[in-house]
């Protein structure tokens, strides 16, 4: 007897498809998905484009937090009680964007098996991602963390084909990311293709040789 298999849960192909609670939204470059302060109502899923989440303190000052690219959620801290969002998110590309209203985000996680674990791996993934950047911004070097975040950039780690970076990602962008200046994300920059770690044809390409300076030398902390 032929058994069929069940085909494989795809988020892309399930959240492009309007339906109770949830749309999708076309985003020019620049254009707002919400802003800080807003009311944290429902969850977002990244279909097409690059996204681009900041942050502004009291006193003015603005940094970037990440940068978002698709196959990824975000705003899902509303599902947590959380209440007005804490930071800005906005298109760097053309983007197609998914919204899930809070309510049919809970019942499809609840009676969604297969959507239900994508997201809870994309939960854990957000986590580890996030205590990586706390440990990388307080022990690695500035030039350390810009060869991190190129990789991640450029999808070292994931599966799939690395992808070039967008030439879209300023140097001002990657410097406030890392927590340094302009100019010497330049010097890291060039030093970098002189070293044949990257190559730039009016885009970044990332080469694997460039996971040697992360790899190397990774600090390790004493229990």
């Amino acid at each position: 007897m032929d058994h069929k298999q069940t085909p494989a849960f795809s988020p892309a192909s399930f959240f492009a498809q309007d339906g109770k609670g949830r749309s999708t939204v076309n985003y020019r470059k620049d254009q707002i998905i919400f802003s800080q302060g807003d009311p944290a109502d429902a969850v977002f899923y990244i279909l097409k484009g690059k996204l681009k989440v900041t942050v502004v303190s009291d006193r003015g000052k603005e940094a970037v937090a990440a940068l978002l690219s698709p196959d990824e959620f975000f705003g899902e801290a509303c599902l947590a009680g959380q209440e007005v969002r804490l930071a800005t998110v906005s298109a760097m590309t053309e983007a197609v964007v998914a919204r899930i209203e809070k309510p049919e985000m809970i019942r499809l996680v609840q009676e969604q098996s297969a959507l239900s674990q994508l997201f809870m791996t994309h939960i854990l993934n957000r986590t580890i991602r996030v205590e990586a950047d706390l440990i990388d911004q307080l022990f690695n070097s500035s030039e350390r963390r810009l060869a991190r975040l190129l990789l991640l950039l450029a999808n070292y780690g994931k599966e799939g084909e690395p992808v070039p970076i967008l030439a879209k990602i300023s140097q001002e962008t990657l410097a406030e990311m890392i927590g340094t200046t302009r100019s010497r994300v330049s010097f890291f920059i060039n030093r970098f293709r002189k070293l044949g770690f990257i190559s730039y044809n009016g885009h970044i390409e990332v080469h694997k040789s460039l996971l040697n300076l992360v790899l190397h030398e990774q600090p390790h902390i004493e229990t």
